[in-house]
């Protein structure tokens, strides 16, 4: 028995080994991809204005992307199963992306961003993680003529850095981690220094475990990966526990299929498509540190498509395959208080309430069948858009309420002039008008119904909007010819369909065809299903796996 439990384990430990080899294999040759696109679409035309230049796809030449090719580049070269490893036209390559930089650089020693920021530390700081990781792998592999040509332009960026500004809340750990990386290469008390001073602001997590753009889709793994480094770099673990907690939220923040909820988003990413992919880095480090299985099985998917070489060679651990894993929380209700936001998942069914002005105010999902948004506007003074300031919640009731008033104005009875907005506040008001709207949604055994009241001035038009995503069928509707991909849902129910997986709703309801409605948001990209009706109104639309 002893023989055949010393026969296991070297098998499990041979098994690994070969996975973890995989893991290498396959690193490389996704980074020789990437090296090999580098190659091929540097500008190499020394009469241009900019040779040694990467475009993207608008012909714009970024310095950024030239600071960052030699991450790549770098590993290529260094890495001797790398078809690049040591080529001259890697050298070269990145010989003509230093010379680039040097022209393209500011006198600050700073890079722009052609599209929106120039003069950049932040952009210098995007920039200068890549190729201090490029550095890294040179200097550890002994490459003096790469890193000789890496150091100048490294420190310059340094220097830029140590006293640069920024404007936005991850400018600050995406700084910092830049800077903790070029100083453990190339120490610098002044790079010290501005760390300390970024720090002593303190990381802005709140109690929801979101960062202050609540981003999840970009910025939110922007600041994890920075405050990795700078926990690592400076050895100061404390900086993990504000990753633990952002990542733990975004395990109640994720659908069945791993995409992410963004409409919680301050920033670009807001009501995109994201997924937990990018998020690998922190994940599977952490797996690693902590032995935790759930990092570990959210991580594990992506081993191959996100594990960057440079990282690998730093941090080998991160390649490791035998870590246990577990399943995320897939039955849970979480409220983000400071959001106004519930998450509700009951395996395959995800839902999301949304208050603090928001007014896709109920988002819903079974497996690939996606109600992207429910919305509801009516016909109240322009302004009838329904946004709750708060959610309230008792049990597995959540009800959300908006008050509107709408009102005329009498003469003041002496010259205004030009400024009738400017004093309409002194003016007495009349025919005051007011308007309750009220969204209460209920979890039921299977599935929600969400009830829409809107009440206190009669004869308003109101309009619901159930936006679908792209890509199903639904059945129950009539096509609207007032806008495009538009449909009502006159009576009965609808089911709307997609890769197998369904959600039936209803019953509908149509008393008038207003669909964009006056100071309303726009009706939504995609299909949407309309209910409509008048004040007093009050509808029941019922929500059900199909």
């Amino acid at each position: 028995m002893h023989g055949r439990r010393e026969f296991l384990c070297a098998s499990a430990a041979a098994l690994a080994a070969a996975e973890s080899d995989a893991v290498e294999t396959q690193a490389v040759r996704n980074n020789d991809s990437a090296a090999s696109s580098y190659l091929t679409a540097q500008n190499t035309d020394p009469r241009s204005r900019w040779f040694g230049g990467f475009p993207d796809a608008f012909g714009l030449h970024h310095g950024g992307t030239a600071m960052g090719v030699f991450d790549f580049l770098s590993a290529a070269f260094v890495h001797p199963a790398s078809k690049h490893h040591r080529g001259n036209a890697v050298f070269e390559c990145l010989t003509r992306a230093a010379g680039f930089l040097d022209r393209h650089t500011t006198p600050d020693g700073n890079i722009d961003l052609l599209i929106t920021n120039f003069n950049s530390a932040p952009d210098t700081a995007f920039g200068a993680r890549g190729m201090a990781m490029g550095a890294w792998v040179a200097k550890a592999k002994g490459e003096t003529a790469l890193t000789n040509l890496i150091r100048p332009r490294l420190e310059r960026a340094g220097r830029a850095l140590a006293k640069g500004g920024v404007h936005t809340p991850n400018h600050r750990w995406i700084v910092s981690a830049s800077l903790a990386q070029i100083h453990e290469l190339f120490p610098n008390p002044a790079y010290a220094k501005r760390i300390d001073q970024w720090l002593a602001e303190g990381i802005d997590i709140d109690e929801d475990g979101q960062y202050t753009e609540r981003s999840t889709g970009v910025y939110n793994m922007v600041t994890d990966s920075s405050l990795l480094l700078l926990a690592v770099k400076l050895n100061r673990p404390d900086l993990l526990d504000p990753i633990r907690r952002n990542l733990d939220a975004v395990l109640h923040l994720m659908h069945p299929d791993g995409e992410l909820v963004t409409g919680i988003s301050s920033r670009q990413d807001r009501g995109s498509r994201a997924t937990i992919a990018p998020y690998f880095l922190p994940l599977q480090y952490l797996a690693v540190r902590d032995g935790n299985p759930v990092y570990a099985g959210l991580a594990r998917p992506h081993l191959k498509d996100y594990l960057q070489l440079s990282y690998l060679m730093m941090w080998p651990e991160l390649g490791r395959m035998d870590l246990p894993v577990a399943t995320p929380p897939d039955g849970y209700t979480r409220h983000f208080s400071r959001m106004g936001v519930t998450r509700i998942r009951r395996g395959a069914e995800s839902a999301t309430i949304f208050s603090k002005g928001e007014s896709r105010f109920f988002e819903l999902r079974r497996g690939a069948a996606v109600i992207e948004s429910v919305r509801f506007a009516s016909g109240f003074f322009g302004r009838g858009q329904f946004r709750s300031a708060r959610l309230e919640a008792s049990g597995s009731v959540y009800t959300l309420t908006q008050e509107l008033t709408g009102q005329y104005y009498q003469p003041l009875d002496h010259p205004v002039g030009m400024d009738f907005e400017a004093v309409r506040k002194d003016r007495d008001r009349s025919e005051v008008c007011r308007l309750t709207q009220r969204a209460r949604i209920e979890e039921r055994e299977s599935g929600f119904d969400v009830t829409i009241e809107a009440s206190g001035t009669d004869g308003v038009p109101v309009t619901i909007e159930i936006a679908l995503r792209e890509g199903g069928s639904v059945d129950g509707i009539v096509e609207a010819k007032e806008a495009r991909n538009a449909f009502y849902l006159e009576e009965g129910y609808a089911t709307f369909r997609a890769s197998g997986d369904a959600i039936r709703f209803g019953p509908g309801r149509r008393e008038h065809r207003w669909i964009v409605v006056r100071g309303a948001e726009a009706k939504s990209e995609g299909p949407a299903v309309y209910l409509s009706g008048y004040t007093p109104f009050r509808h029941t639309i019922a929500f059900r796996p199909a």
